[in-house]
């Protein structure tokens, strides 16, 4: 958990042992460290039946670094006979505990993992169609390869959040105050050519949708000021474009409505200020509205957005994501270090 250099009294897993020990209703025995004597000594003398929970994995430099000493050190000092991987939001990184273990135990796939890996994979490989994707967000440069990636499997993208500004400026428009990331003309370009060759340049707008309206305001930090709605056409030069507006909210929801199979990743607005939330809200209503489609929510942005705004079991989602990084990774068709170390000791049949 987090940064630490070293031992970090801050970020120490003791709260988290004990509210795990309340959620269960049964006590959680806390270890501070995680390798070592100590450890070794108070899981030998922890009765059958009880949990341990060992500090935090990070205070030691060798668990980013995915070193396989201090992963035998692991699997020794808690005297483990087997390691389960259901942490899908760490999956995709590198480290010794969900790497190098895999090489010192015999390893599987939790439930989590499990429903994660299959309901992602499932989506972008074998979906119902129209398969439509909505991405939001601030960055271009931070979901280039899921673009590209729902251009090749998407039938509709739906492009929302300051990210839409960036392709918005691309296009000619002014955007006024919006938030755009420079130096992407070159990205954007490879973006709409891929776009081209695969619907053809007439078709390209059908296929990547951008808003035709937006809603605006003068900046992030006044939490009560209200939305007022432009066409892209009439951005002002003093104009922050938040959110996107009514005839835009229209046309997504109405290609959400027909769609088979949906994936959301990115809020489609400033979604902190509530006047700029509603295209999210939105978005998020006409996609719980369509019971015929299998709906996932990736990102851990929108996927806050979700539980907040529909509660914490997401109601009306078929798969709400756990992870943020790993989600968009296995979405984007990069290969997750946590899930391949398992498939390649034992096959797809560890975690289908």
């Amino acid at each position: 958990m987090g940064r630490p250099e070293g031992r970090d009294a801050s970020l120490s897993l003791a709260p988290a042992a004990a509210r795990l020990s309340e959620l269960l209703g049964q006590s959680v025995r806390f270890i501070d460290d995680c390798v070592g004597d100590k450890v070794r000594q108070m899981v030998r003398h922890s009765p059958c039946g009880s949990i341990v929970m060992l500090e935090n994995l990070r205070f030691y430099k060798e668990e980013e670094a995915d070193d396989m000493v201090f992963a035998k050190s692991l699997a020794k000092s808690t005297g483990a006979a087997f390691f389960v991987q259901d942490g899908f939001g760490a999956a995709h990184r590198a480290h010794a505990s969900t790497h190098a273990i895999t090489l010192c135990l015999p390893s599987f796939a939790g439930l989590l993992l499990e429903k994660e890996y299959t309901m992602i994979t499932r989506a972008m490989e074998a979906p119902a169609r129209p398969l439509v994707a909505v991405i939001g967000g601030a960055k271009v440069s931070d979901k280039i390869d899921l673009i590209r990636r729902f251009i090749d499997k998407a039938d509709t993208i739906l492009i929302g959040g300051a990210m839409a500004n960036t392709f918005l400026q691309f296009k000619g428009y002014q955007i006024g105050k919006s938030v755009v990331e420079d130096g992407q003309q070159d990205v954007l370009r490879g973006i709409y050519q891929a776009a081209a060759d695969k619907v053809g340049p007439e078709h390209v707008d059908d296929l990547l949708v951008l808003p035709k309206d937006v809603a605006v305001g003068t900046d992030t930090s006044d939490a009560t000021q209200q939305r007022r709605e432009v066409a892209i056409e009439r951005i002002g030069e003093g104009d922050m474009a938040l959110d996107i507006g009514s005839q835009s909210i229209d046309r997504f929801t109405s290609v959400i409505k027909h769609a088979k199979t949906i994936v959301w990743n990115g809020p489609v607005g400033f979604s902190e200020i509530k006047s700029f939330s509603y295209g999210s809200a939105r978005t998020a209503l006409a996609i719980a509205a369509n019971s015929d489609a299998v709906s996932i929510v990736g990102g851990g942005d929108t996927a806050d957005f979700v539980l907040k705004w529909g509660g914490d079991d997401g109601a009306g989602f078929t798969h709400v994501s756990t992870g943020g990084g790993a989600s968009m990774e296995l979405m984007s068709g990069k290969s997750l270090p946590g899930v391949e170390s398992l498939l390649d000791a034992y096959g797809p049949g560890v975690v289908h």
